[in-house]
């Protein structure tokens, strides 16, 4: 149930994000630049995905700044799930991009453009090793920060974006096929959708307070069960406190004649949690069996409220 980290310092992290940051920004406005003198939409394209990447990394820095901030009376889970926030913000805005790329190729297919294909193949290329070396930078970061990926994933679009502007340049070249620029424009924003969508789901998931994806719920409500002195367990909630931690709020009916061992029991079901299901945070809520909330039901609240 656990998770890989690879640990990375806060402070060696920040800088790698910082100098992604600058790369692209530079890389943005060369391609753009670039675009507009060859009359390439793919590469026009490729510019507004890689500014994409520059914004989707400073918010990215700023929510990974954010989020070390500690508990306090406004926030008193911390501010830990910013990063979740800023990548939905970042996927919300790949979709956007992939949407208006899809239209534009579909102009130009209309409507085919002169471009300029010695252009494209060179500024592609400079493009290509840019947001490869981007996308190093922030590789080991995006293994352990969903907010992170999200910046990663939209580099490695960008990359592979660029190699297919490369192609298009390239058979422009040498058969003038200029029909095959916006064609690998939407190449490059179909994966972008398809590549967004996949990686929001879960995104949204954890804003949605949804249980974790690996927690089979039967399975632990059952071994719950199974401790010594409890009768029963109801109202159970399981949700990601973020991307790391999942928790649990939870009553537990206390068998009768067990009360005065009811603190042993909590602690031997918190234990039976964190080992064998790596839940952290745990809120449970002691019933005695004779006082049992009425038509409780083992998950969540049929009114949705809390008990």
């Amino acid at each position: 149930m656990g998770h890989l980290h690879h640990h990375v310092s806060p402070d060696a992290g920040d800088k790698r994000v910082f100098i992604a940051i600058v790369i692209n920004l530079g890389l943005t406005v060369a391609q753009a630049i670039g675009g507009v003198i060859a009359g390439s939409l793919a590469l026009v394209a490729d510019a507004i995905h890689n500014l994409s990447d520059a914004i989707s990394l400073i918010i990215a820095f700023g929510a990974r700044k954010i989020s070390r901030r500690p508990s306090n009376e406004a926030m008193t889970f911390g501010y830990g799930r910013v990063e979740v926030v800023a990548a939905l913000v970042n996927y919300t805005t790949l979709i956007v991009i992939g949407l208006y790329l899809l239209f534009e190729a579909m102009m130009r297919l209309i409507e085919p453009q002169g471009v300029d294909g010695w252009l494209v193949v060179i500024i592609a290329a400079i493009a290509l090793l840019i947001d490869t070396a981007t996308a190093l930078l922030t590789y080991r970061l995006s293994k352990s920060s969903v907010n992170i990926r999200a910046a990663f994933l939209h580099n490695l679009a960008d990359a592979l974006g660029s190699v297919a502007v490369i192609v298009a340049g390239t058979l422009i070249l040498l058969y003038d096929w200029r029909i095959v620029d916006p064609l690998v424009t939407l190449m490059i924003a179909g994966y972008i959708l398809w590549q967004s969508f996949v990686e929001i789901i879960p995104v949204i998931r954890i804003l949605m307070l949804g249980s974790p994806p690996e927690v089979e719920t039967t399975k632990i409500l059952d071994r719950m069960n199974k401790v010594d002195g409890v009768a029963d367990i109801h109202h159970a909630h399981f949700w990601q406190m973020d991307e790391h931690r999942n928790a649990l709020d939870a009553h537990i009916v206390i068998a009768e004649g067990a009360w005065s061992d009811a603190d042993a029991i909590k602690s031997q079901v918190k234990l039976v949690l964190q080992e064998d299901f790596g839940i952290g945070h745990t809120t449970l809520e002691l019933e005695c069996a004779r006082h049992v909330c009425d038509d409780a039901q083992p998950i969540g609240h049929d009114d949705g409220q809390e008990v």
